[in-house]
């Protein structure tokens, strides 16, 4: 799992420590001594080495690690401002819009998101680009020396985990890189996630949830109080449209308590044109307009116009309404629980119009499938459930029985996503329709990084029972 460290410091509530050691191993050791650490001998391949052997590891609970970390790397989370974007959905999007319109003030801005599509250099932007090889290679060098200095200091049972180390080695890059201001998206909550060792004057939700019961508590007060953990002193908190009404309560406590103030974004005036597909964007683009607002206002900055009209009109998000060709339209998107799933279904007819529609469908066990079934199945005349490419994937038979009782029979179960894109491809191609492919971030990264790979995704032929009409 890629998120943070995130969790309730509710006794009731404690959870498995991320990162906990498989077998006694640590990963890759890097030497000890400050200038021994050897960035030119890393490649690309050996820091996605270096963290793929992390990834055995489960979650953990507590900043202590990370601190250690910082330390060890001289504090590079001091060296920039920083603007902390948390929330249920939306981050991403959010992040990098941020990002976007500060760039477009003059100010040169880093981003660090999560989790990737494709490659771990995705993680990380400066000035709107992404790592490259070399940089990815000798950060990961770097929080890899650092890790080593730090697991020294822990217990036998204790360890740097992956995420822990991602996070540490984009602070330090963005550092190196001389950003004069980043937004950090958080990953699983907020109090206990990695990214909470910024210090933030302004903090950004998106909005808040049902998900990630198991860490973050069994209600929307529970997931908000995580999340708005980490709201500084007198500092701002910039809150989603719609933000559901316990969230809200939440919040305005928060923000009365520690004497913070509360902004509320805007709506986009409709001669405001975006490149991410989808309404759901505006709204994110609101939200991150006010964001930047506020720092802009802070650092004596004038808000330029013309430069969020800019940063609108080229801001993509890769893996959410992500047309990947048009014969047949085919759309990926990475919506993984009910409220997402929603959203995707809201604006879903942009880019297909009234064609018949094949889904292509793997969730992760630990989602609600059969709420997002009950939204996406009324749309489509087929199914292809498969499997992301996760150990906690939920089998394909499983989104079958809950698709059979809701009354939809039409369905494959192809464990392979590529063959069943394809296959789903096939079908469209016959009918004159669409493919949508949704379910997990996981799901649309491996056809993504399939697609990358070969020009054709292979030409297997198994239809849907009775679709083949």
């Amino acid at each position: 799992m890629h998120q943070s460290n995130s969790a309730s410091d509710s006794a009731s509530r404690r959870r498995p420590e991320q990162g906990a050691r498989a077998n006694g191993s640590r990963g890759e050791q890097a030497p000890a001594t400050a200038g021994a650490w050897h960035s030119s001998r890393w490649t690309e391949a050996r820091a996605e080495r270096q963290l793929r052997s992390l990834e055995l590891f489960g979650m953990r609970f507590g900043l202590d690690r990370m601190r250690r970390m910082m330390s060890a790397l001289d504090s590079p989370e001091r060296r920039f401002d920083a603007i902390h974007v948390l929330g249920t959905n939306g981050k991403s999007s959010t992040t990098r819009m941020l990002a976007a319109i500060l760039d477009r003030h003059g100010l040169r801005t880093g981003a660090y998101l999560s989790p990737h599509l494709v490659s771990y250099r995705e993680r990380v932007l400066v000035a709107g680009r992404e790592q490259e090889a070399d940089a990815f290679a000798a950060a990961i060098a770097r929080a890899t020396w650092a890790a080593g200095r730090v697991n020294r200091t822990l217990a036998a049972d204790d360890h740097v985990t992956q995420f822990e180390l991602l996070t540490a080695a984009a602070l330090w890059q963005m550092a190196e890189q001389g950003v004069a201001v980043a937004v950090v998206e958080a990953g699983l909550g907020g109090r206990y996630d990695a990214t909470a060792v910024i210090d933030s004057p302004i903090t950004v939700l998106t909005n808040v949830g049902l998900e990630h019961t198991r860490w973050l508590g069994p209600t929307i007060e529970d997931i908000a109080g995580e999340k708005l953990a980490v709201v500084r002193p007198h500092g701002t908190l910039v809150l989603g449209e719609g933000l559901a009404a316990p969230a809200m309560q939440v919040a305005e406590t928060v923000a009365r308590e520690r004497g913070a103030q509360i902004v509320h974004p805007r709506a986009l005036p409709p001669a405001v044109q975006l490149l991410a597909r989808g309404g759901f964007q505006r709204r994110n683009f609101a939200l991150a307009r006010a964001a930047a607002e506020s720092h802009l206002s802070a650092a004596g900055i004038a808000v330029s116009a013309e430069a969020v009209l800019e940063a609108a009109a080229a801001t993509e998000v890769p893996g959410r309404l992500q047309l990947l060709g048009d014969d047949p339209p085919t759309v990926l998107d990475g919506a993984h629980n009910p409220d997402a799933v929603h959203a995707l279904a809201e604006s879903l007819g942009d880019l297909v119009g009234s064609r018949p529609l094949a889904l292509v469908l793997g969730v992760l066990e630990d989602k609600d499938a059969a709420a997002m079934l009950a939204v996406l199945l009324p749309l489509c005349r087929a199914a292809w459930f498969t499997a992301p490419p996760s150990g906690r994937a939920l089998p394909p038979a499983a989104l079958e029985s809950h698709a059979r009782h809701l009354g939809f029979q039409e369905a494959v179960c192809e464990t392979r996503p590529a063959r069943a894109l394809e296959e789903a491809r096939d079908w469209a191609r016959e009918h004159g329709g669409a493919v949508l492919a949704t379910g997990s971030v996981y799901l649309v990264g491996d056809l993504l990084a399939t697609v990358h790979r070969s020009d054709s995704l292979g030409a297997p032929r198994t239809r849907p029972r009775s679709a083949a009409r």
